[in-house]
């Protein structure tokens, strides 16, 4: 499904990009890379990424949250993930021992290894889960990330 949705995207990017052109009906002028431009056009197009551009972006999460919570909630299946902007969404899964469906949403907003960094959203077919066991949840991914962060201290 993922890769249905990329093909989608990136066949309909043209026609956007086309129809994106600030008030021009010209396709050409559209797409046209920078160095064909006028002196004077200061609209940017697809042409103007660049690898070093890429390269420049920061990772804003800690790491350790990052992978604690993927080990955390490793029975359930990654449906999107995203470390530029630290959102892990999982589908249902249960948890090893338990009877209850659950699909959880993860939010590491700061690199720093804190509370305050994470935010955990748990739901269950029949709506939100009970506050104590999100509460549970985060305390089991922040001592797992203290873990981590130990054991790559002793290195």
């Amino acid at each position: 499904m993922l890769k249905v949705n990329i093909w989608l995207a990136l066949a309909t990017f043209p026609i956007l990009v086309a129809c994106s052109s600030g008030g021009s009906n010209s396709y050409d002028t559209a797409i046209k890379p920078r160095a064909l431009a006028s002196e004077g056009d200061s609209r940017s197009t697809i042409w103007d990424v660049t690898n070093r551009d890429l390269k420049t972006t920061p990772v804003k999460v800690n790491r350790y949250i990052w992978q604690a919570s993927l080990e955390v909630l490793d029975f359930m299946p990654i449906e999107t993930i995203d470390p530029f902007s630290g959102v892990i969404v999982m589908g249902y899964g249960t948890p090893p021992g338990g009877k209850t469906k659950y699909e959880a949403t993860v939010l590491v907003t700061e690199p720093a290894l804190d509370a305050r960094t994470l935010r955990v959203s748990l739901r269950t077919p029949s709506g939100p889960a009970d506050p104590e066991t999100m509460r549970a949840l985060e305390d089991a991914i922040l001592s797992r990330a203290r873990q981590l962060r130990e054991a790559d201290a002793q290195l």
